[in-house]
């Protein structure tokens, strides 16, 4: 499974900076806008200890970690919806997103040029918004058009079909109208037909940005508590970028006593890692034997019949069961014969819901 988050923002607030130490890349970042003149891709790991756990039980010779892509998107500016700056060709970039991280400034640096005059965050925010919801619209109108003439051409269940999508995306370019992004992503989640692929009713995470100086006191920071009340700390992750590019530079114990020093458990950017699997509903499977742990993503909710097609498309034809047990269950008792000793595996037929941290053999015939 392609698994895609795009880092979005307005121009020179830590973008490219946070989208290097995300992947260990050298994306140019320099202080002027447009640096980024096309999106820059890179696959990143998800960390999961279960992952080495598994390994050393069966001795694996390798292991392969759940990834996501991350997609440096240069910055928008107002006016893009209409072509300014560069315009369409960056929100036709976030249109292939599964997920989009906002990256908001929250720190002062006189030294580093900004759109306005004073920083703000939710301003910034808003634009953004607002130009996906421009383009929202005028993906909307020409829709609206087109359904027009089907129903026009149409008789039957599917000029009805027609009529409750027009009637639908009636309700959402009210919405767009209006600038209410918030209503635009409940029509869309509540839509029981195909829809458009709406920019605005993207999941997102906010990124907010804060001064190295202010890593240990980031909660008085009020540009953060601002869009803490906006968003709800659930959605708003504090990261330093320019910290977490350095941190991706040292060797491990490098950073490890660079984190120390900082009263960082984790680098942040294992954060913004996991929360994104997080919201776009992810969970991991693993299969494992000798040559190596694997470590699997899927939409929470799939069968194991169609998790055995991310392995290979031979797996979901030819079918027939799958022995699977938790991961927890062999830490606790440390092997697959403890396992079956005391019932833990089981054996499931292709309907059966896959659950986070589940290790599977797949049995088919092609």
């Amino acid at each position: 499974m392609t698994i895609q988050a795009g880092l979005v923002g307005l121009p020179n607030v830590g973008k490219s900076t946070l989208f290097n130490a995300l992947t260990k890349s050298s994306v140019p970042a320099e202080n002027y806008p447009f640096c980024t003149i096309d999106p820059h891709m890179a696959i990143t790991q998800v960390p999961d200890p279960r992952l080495d756990k598994m390994q050393k039980i069966y001795g694996s010779k390798k292991q392969i970690p759940a990834t996501v892509s991350f997609v440096d998107i240069a910055g928008l500016v107002k006016g893009a919806a209409s072509g300014e700056g560069l315009g369409n060709k960056f929100l036709s970039h976030i249109r292939e997103v599964d997920l989009i991280l906002h990256v908001l400034r929250c720190f002062e640096d006189p030294n580093i040029i900004h759109h306005g005059e004073t920083i703000d965050p939710i301003d910034d925010y808003e634009i953004i918004v607002s130009e996906l919801m421009l383009k929202d619209l005028e993906s909307v109108d020409k829709r609206l058009e087109k359904l027009v003439k089907e129903i026009r051409n149409n008789t039957g269940p599917a000029r009805k079909t027609f009529e409750a999508e027009q009637t639908l995306l009636l309700k959402i370019k009210g919405a767009l109208d209006a600038g209410n992004a918030e209503l635009v992503c409940k029509l869309v989640n509540q839509a029981t037909m195909p829809m458009l692929p709406l920019l605005t009713a993207k999941q997102f995470l906010i990124l907010a940005n804060i001064s190295e100086k202010e890593l240990d006191s980031y909660e008085q920071n009020p540009h953060y508590q601002k869009l803490v009340e906006t968003f709800g700390k659930e959605r708003v992750i504090p990261i330093s970028a320019k910290i977490e590019y350095e941190l991706s530079q040292m060797d491990p114990e490098e950073a490890q006593e660079l984190m120390g020093l900082l009263g960082l458990k984790e680098p942040g950017l294992n954060t913004i890692i996991r929360k994104t699997y997080e919201h776009l509903g992810l969970i991991t499977f693993f299969t494992c034997g000798p040559k190596e742990a694997h470590a699997w993503p899927i939409r929470r909710g799939m069968t194991i019949r169609q998790a055995a097609g991310e392995i290979h498309s031979d797996l979901e034809r030819g079918f027939i069961c799958a022995e699977i047990f938790n991961c927890k269950d062999i830490f606790e008792l440390g092997s697959e014969a403890k396992l079956k000793e005391l019932g833990k595996m089981r054996r499931e037929g292709q309907d059966y819901l896959v659950h986070d941290g589940d290790v599977v053999l797949i049995r088919f015939n092609v």
